[in-house]
């Protein structure tokens, strides 16, 4: 949500000037003022600065630099991530960066293999997707068939069954479930057995250019990702944070089966 973290940015700076100026000049001026007329009281802007600056700034820290909310908007991600899931997003992880620019000051760490990560994709970068990060800078990932190769070995692919779907899931009911292993990490997708790899298939051979990431949905053929970007990637500067637990869900209701689950 770009617009609430330009929002947020946006009246934390004006209750700091605010304050700053109040600080510095308003508040002399005022005491000579009430000393003639016998008031005290400050005006309501100072008062409302004053007791939201320092709130408004906790709040930008945390979601900034630390963690932040994240409501997943689309099945892209099933069986993984359901439409409706709460999570957590781990900000600190690829490194500070500074909101609204989202410019790296503090490099961290750099995104490992199977991590689900939170970024501003090269096609729409006003809007924050999440997908599965499947290729580091210098990796040959090829697609085909379904199956998924990187470096020229073939990702574990077993299959499990039909997915039992609900809710905005509807959709891909009855799909395949794939269980699959890769980079030490266990997680399931989905394959539609009537039209494996999306319309065009989504096959193709790529190496990850230096200072990109080629990503994936779990919801294999549900999915707009690296595969349909027409030969961009995700640079590194456009990565958000990397996703680390669900909170809740809510599709039309709360799903308690939910709570607090781990992002494999």
């Amino acid at each position: 949500m770009i617009w609430f973290e330009k929002v947020l940015v946006a009246v934390t700076a004006l209750t700091f000037v605010i304050w700053l100026l109040d600080k510095l000049f308003w508040a002399k001026k005022r005491e000579g003022f009430n000393e003639i007329t016998g008031e005290s009281d400050e005006p309501w802007y100072v008062d409302y600065a004053k007791a939201f600056f320092p709130v408004l700034l906790v709040i930008l820290c945390v979601r900034s630099f630390i963690v932040e909310p994240f409501k997943i908007p689309s099945n892209s991600m099933m069986p993984t991530l359901l439409t409706g899931d709460f999570i957590f997003v781990n900000k600190f992880k690829y490194g500070i960066r500074l909101p609204i620019t989202n410019t790296k000051v503090i490099p961290v760490s750099e995104p490992e293999r199977g991590d689900v990560a939170v970024f501003r994709p090269p096609n729409r970068p006003n809007e924050d997707w999440i997908k599965r990060v499947i290729g580091l800078p210098g990796d040959r990932i090829k697609y085909e068939d379904t199956k998924l190769w990187v470096n020229g070995e073939l990702v574990a692919h077993t299959p499990i069954g039909p997915y039992k779907a609900f809710g905005s899931g509807m959709p891909v009911d009855g799909w395949d479930e794939i269980q699959e292993t890769y980079a030490g990490k266990t997680y399931n997708i989905l394959e539609n057995p009537q039209a494996p790899g999306g319309p065009d298939g989504g096959n193709g051979e790529w190496v990850v250019p230096a200072g990109h990431y080629f990503v994936m949905g779990d919801d294999r053929d549900n999915s707009e990702d690296t595969r349909y970007w027409k030969g961009d990637f995700l640079p590194e500067s456009q990565l958000r944070g990397k996703a680390m637990r669900i909170l809740f869900n809510w599709d039309g209701g709360l799903n308690s089966s939910r709570f607090f689950k781990d992002i494999p």
